[in-house]
């Protein structure tokens, strides 16, 4: 195990933000991660966990160790006596990459997550969803460090408490979990997830093979996001707020357009935040270098030079703007360091 002093962060993470780890180590294997976490606890170091930096915003500098997680592989297994088929991926993989492999192998499922920036190892904690799926409804286990107990440990999917866009990993103020593989469970005969407006719009007419939703995923993705090897972005910056149902209904009376999806309680519903930050014009808006993306009101963009706390301020007055207009509370999707 390495490990670097004085490390810039702005490679390793979507946003670019400039900011530099004190220490960091990059660990592949098990007793590696051991030993990158004893480092931390002998120095007396906060360590950060880091996957594919998709999903984090470095505020400022960050005074502690920075334990990136690199392993690699990924385990096909058969379904048998009429199982369905189950894939064991290390933390990590590269997610997009993961389902692309599975649609060719002919493991359903995760088509609709195609395209979404990290790592596996990322994907439970944010409980990642996409054009009506979720990855809860796929994940068996996760095989996790318990850093209490200090021992590894297998945590099922109902121990993983997963939730609109959040999980046991993100809810708890000091999470003691590092995944190291995640074990899901696919399906070998294909049904379409249609349940998307955009995706409806497209096969209403047809049911299209996994691989016509995979690319259609990625084109919808495409067309709608920044690339962020091209523009500094985590994607949606914002979660889509849950509010009551007899709440939604006032609002409709001020605003006839609101649009919501329906969620699995019977009195809360799910409002668009893009729609919300849309309407209040906060498309294209800047502050410095950090912008709203021309094309997405819920995309925060960094433009060149923009440091975490142009961003954070920019997501404040959006917080703001939304509270003051609709009485709605914007929580971030993105974890900020």
């Amino acid at each position: 195990m390495k490990i670097e002093e004085s490390r810039e962060l702005s490679s390793l993470t979507t946003f670019g933000v400039a900011s530099t780890a004190a220490h960091y180590t990059k660990v592949t294997t098990e007793s590696e991660l051991i030993e990158a976490l004893h480092f931390a606890d002998t120095m007396s170091l906060r360590a950060q966990i880091l996957g594919g930096g998709s999903n984090l915003l470095f505020k400022d500098d960050f005074s502690g160790l920075i334990i990136h997680i690199a392993n690699t592989g990924i385990l096909w297994l058969k379904g048998e006596h009429g199982q369905n088929p189950r894939v064991i991926v290390s933390a990590g993989e590269n997610w997009h990459s993961l389902v692309t492999s599975a649609v060719k192998k002919g493991f359903y499922g995760l088509e609709n997550l195609a395209l979404i920036p990290g790592t596996v190892g990322a994907a439970p904690i944010q409980n990642i969803g996409a054009y009506g799926a979720e990855i809860k409804d796929y994940i068996i286990e996760v095989k996790v460090f318990d850093l209490l107990k200090q021992k590894w440990r297998i945590l099922t999917a109902k121990e993983c408490e997963f939730a609109y866009r959040d999980s046991l990993f993100k809810r708890l103020e000091i999470n003691p979990y590092i995944i190291w593989s995640v074990t899901l469970e696919l399906e070998t005969s294909w049904i379409p997830n249609l349940a998307h407006k955009d995706l409806f719009d497209v096969f209403s007419k047809k049911e299209p093979t996994a691989n016509e939703v995979f690319i259609e995923v990625c084109k919808i993705r495409r067309k709608k996001l920044p690339d962020p090897l091209v523009i500094g972005n985590a994607g949606s910056f914002f979660k889509n707020p849950l509010i009551s149902t007899d709440n939604f209904e006032e609002l409709k009376i001020r605003f006839p357009y609101l649009k919501c999806y329906s969620t699995e309680y019977s009195d809360l519903v799910k409002v668009s935040a893009a729609w919300l930050l849309d309407e209040a014009g906060w498309k294209g808006k800047k502050r410095g270098s950090a912008a709203v993306y021309d094309h997405h009101a819920l995309i925060l963009v960094n433009n060149g030079g923009a440091t975490g706390k142009d961003i954070l301020l920019l997501a404040q007055d959006m917080r703001d703007s939304i509270l003051t207009t609709y009485g709605i509370t914007l929580e971030p999707e993105v974890k900020i360091i």
